[in-house]
């Protein structure tokens, strides 16, 4: 039983308010690359604007309007020494009604960092979602010298969900507007920026985006469903046309896609996926029935036209990886939903800081690999796939012998429930 001490402590750190829904937290048995880099980390909100997109929520057989395209955009970038950590954010709950407070490790409108450009990467959530969703990856790799610019997608946020076409259409579009927007940015945060090298993080149908914007073209029947995108303008992204070929972009040069929705919807082929060309981290859930694991695992052995990895939480379902882990409001029912709102965040299985720590870990050697050129990162990418088999093989002097096969990176019994996978370019 416990003691009245201990439960007046627990009582009191559930209601302290500077505790409330931290997104930085770093486990003790966190792999070696979770951890927060030496940066200090600024934040700022930027609104952009895309004129002249087509307006999906409001299209008819006989009308497809034109509108301005609103994206409000989180930006975390390393800040100017001295600089002080800590901030919160203010971000909506699942409910799209409930506002939460988060709090973090940058400092809001902190200095930007100056004589040095840094590689961007673009954080694009889930339908629904919101910029704050994928937030611990975006403060996190900022503190590691990126620029990650989080992406609130209109009709696709909690707040103003709205139909599914417009998230098939837009996706990529989005992702490729902010690249553009980020690459024109001025003052000392444009500065920053070095937007020839960039990466895309995401998640769900923000997979689907970053797969689209790598080369994955969909299928014509995609571009025929009556619950996608109408008017059969989806074919803006069809594999082989024109007009997707030209929304690939040299820039981008790596992509992780963490439970990428589409190939369980037969909105991608095998000859479509064999158009990615960027290197690509799947991370998924062996028990996602979302995204569907073994279309999953379909996508990861058709995407032949790069060099691929597949992280495997075992039993974790959709939520595996990307989302914060759920704020103290999530724990209680909503009034507009048929589902407790933690449900969204959570997983039954794994703990979530522990899934996001593992994530910062493979975010971290991939996008230093691929964006930085860090040939010192390729060994936490070199690993035997099952996580089990892994031996500990250590000399007097506590360095790897011939025969350690443990995962780089992770301590003794901490890669449990892990499997890696990797193919090659024509594999």
């Amino acid at each position: 039983m416990k003691s009245r001490r201990s439960l007046a402590a627990m009582t009191a750190l559930l209601a302290a308010p500077a505790l409330a829904n931290p997104i930085d937290l770093i486990r003790p048995d966190a792999p070696e690359l979770a951890d927060y880099g030496l940066l200090p980390v600024g934040v700022q909100t930027l609104d952009l604007v895309n004129p002249g997109q087509i307006d999906i929520v409001n299209i008819t057989e006989d009308a497809q309007p034109l509108y301005d395209r609103p994206l409000r955009v989180e930006i975390w970038y390393p800040a100017a020494a001295g600089t002080e950590p800590g901030g919160t954010y203010r971000a909506m709950l699942r409910d799209g009604r409930t506002e939460v407070t988060l709090s973090g490790r940058a400092a809001r409108d902190a200095t930007p960092a100056q004589g040095e450009k840094y590689p961007l990467i673009l954080i694009s959530h889930g339908y629904p979602g919101n910029r704050f969703l994928m937030s611990h990856l975006g403060e996190n790799l900022a503190s590691k010298g990126y620029v990650t610019v989080s992406i609130d997608h209109t009709d696709s946020t909690y707040s103003d969900q709205d139909v599914f076409g417009s998230t098939l259409l837009n996706r990529p579009i989005d992702q490729k507007f902010v690249l553009d927007q980020m690459a024109n940015l001025g003052g000392d945060l444009g500065a920053l920026i070095d937007a020839d090298v960039a990466g895309v993080i995401g998640y769900s149908m923000g997979g689907y985006g970053a797969l689209v914007f790598g080369g994955a073209g969909v299928t014509q029947s995609a571009t025929e469903y009556s619950w996608g995108a109408p008017n059969g303008l989806l074919a803006q992204h069809l594999a082989g046309s024109e007009s997707h070929e030209a929304l690939v972009d040299p820039r981008l040069r790596a992509i992780i896609a963490i439970g990428p929705w589409g190939r369980n919807a037969e909105l991608w082929d095998a000859n479509g996926l064999g158009g990615l060309r960027v290197p690509t981290l799947f991370m998924a859930g062996s028990a996602d029935d979302v995204s569907v694991y073994g279309t999953i695992r379909t996508m990861f052995a058709e995407t032949g036209g790069t060099d691929r990895h597949l992280l495997t939480f075992e039993h974790a379902n959709h939520n595996a990886a990307a989302p914060i882990p759920a704020p103290r409001e999530a724990w209680t029912t909503a009034e507009d939903l048929d589902f407790v709102p933690f449900e969204h965040y959570a997983d039954p299985v794994w703990d979530s800081t522990r899934m996001n720590n593992i994530a910062q870990h493979f975010a971290t050697a991939f996008m230093d690999l691929h964006l930085k050129g860090d040939v010192a990162k390729r060994p936490y990418l070199d690993l035997i796939p099952d996580s089990e088999a892994g031996i500990q093989a250590l000399d007097e002097e506590a360095n790897p012998t011939e025969d350690h096969t443990y995962w780089t990176g992770f301590a003794l019994r901490t890669a449990k429930g892990l499997r890696f996978e990797t193919l090659l370019k024509g594999e």
